[in-house]
């Protein structure tokens, strides 16, 4: 225990239910953007957990880095490139017939086509499967144990 740390990892949104609770029951005012989302970046549940935690455990310095812009920064592969030419495409189709929402593969639809996904469909809360074939795939093409 003389030299040591912790790293602890939360996906984006992690815990925003028990912070929002908490500002609430405070008597704060949660932030939201303009179509009352919690703005996440705003509450930054990274700062508010690490805060949390580094009173638990004693820590004299803590560290919060949101690996998101590190997934990110990585170079499109030819499927990346495929998949944002077809959402592209059928973006510009959706706003020109004045169809609003997200571009993505509606999984929810036969043969997941890339659509404009309603937004009050994709608003969270939806528990990620770690089961899915293409999740599995990768995990053993990593070396990962599958569930």
């Amino acid at each position: 225990d003389e030299n040591g740390n912790v790293n602890i990892f939360f996906g984006e949104g992690t815990g925003v239910k028990e912070i929002v609770a908490e500002m609430e029951a405070n008597g704060e005012e949660v932030p939201r953007d303009a179509f009352g989302h919690i703005a996440l970046a705003k509450i930054n549940p990274g700062q508010y957990f690490s805060k949390q935690f580094s009173k638990l455990i004693g820590a004299e310095k803590t560290l919060v880095q949101k690996s998101g812009y590190f997934a990110r920064a990585a170079a499109a592969n030819e499927f990346d490139r495929t998949l944002i030419g077809k959402c592209a495409e059928t973006g510009v189709d959706s706003a020109i017939a004045g169809v609003s929402g997200c571009m993505g593969e509606d999984e929810d639809k036969e043969g997941a086509p890339i659509r404009a996904i309603e937004f009050e469909r994709i608003k969270g809360g939806k528990p990620f499967d770690v089961k899915q074939e293409w999740f599995t795939q990768m995990l053993t093409d990593i070396g990962q144990e599958t569930p």
